[in-house]
């Protein structure tokens, strides 16, 4: 299921992020990249002082982790800090699937994963995200503050860049709900518990509603 979520980062956000990275250097991408991933990935990563790296990322998944879709979509256990990706012209990220188990010290399982795009789309040519579905390659390229949540597991690229630049940030996340279809399945059902909620909230269908989502986590969450 790919999810978009509007308005991650509001405008004064987004100049607060675009300060932030302006006072960084980017290096090679394929630094940080696994032995697969390295013989496709050609973009450029952020490096930052850690003090203005905390910042940033306070500001991008501060903003992030506290959006109801976000939230409701991808029922979060971990989330990774991000890492800040710029694509000028001639470069891309070709076919490749996500490591099943990341981080340093304290590991995680990628289950989704998210790309909160930071430029507008008119700003560049091609750096479409494409994921393969089940119904077929996706392209994804989102207004600036949006992001889209995706499944880690999915054949992902980044098409190249043909004009400008594309800047973005991604992280990754382990839900408490590891199958994918109970995810997608809580996530409509919490819709509508929310519509109920803010229409009748003591009405016995919404409590019907709110009850069997309730326990429908309690049942599925791997915690």
């Amino acid at each position: 299921m790919l999810t978009h979520i509007e308005k991650v980062l509001d405008d004064a956000q987004l100049q607060q992020v675009t300060a932030l990275i302006a006072t960084g250097r980017f290096a090679d991408g394929r630094e940080s990249a696994g032995k697969a991933a390295r013989r496709v990935k050609l973009n450029e990563e952020l490096s930052l002082d850690p003090a203005r790296f905390s910042e940033l990322n306070n500001l991008v998944m501060g903003s992030l982790v506290k959006h109801p879709v976000f939230r409701s979509a991808a029922m979060p256990l971990k989330t990774a800090a991000p890492y800040y990706a710029r694509y000028n012209a001639g470069m891309s990220y070709g076919a490749h699937v996500d490591d099943p188990v990341m981080g340093q010290g304290e590991l995680y399982r990628s289950d989704l994963s998210v790309t909160v795009f930071l430029c507008e789309p008119d700003s560049y040519d091609g750096g479409e995200l494409c994921i393969q579905t089940a119904f077929g390659e996706q392209q994804v390229k989102l207004p600036a503050g949006d992001a889209v949540l995706y499944p880690s597991s999915s054949i992902h690229r980044v098409a190249e860049v043909t004009r400008g630049e594309r800047l973005v940030a991604v992280s990754w996340i382990q839900s408490m709900i590891r199958s994918p279809e109970q995810r997608a399945l809580l996530h409509e059902l919490n819709l509508a518990r929310e519509a109920l909620l803010q229409k009748s909230s003591d009405a016995p269908e919404t409590q019907q509603v709110n009850h069997a989502y309730i326990n429908l986590v309690r049942m599925w969450s791997d915690v």
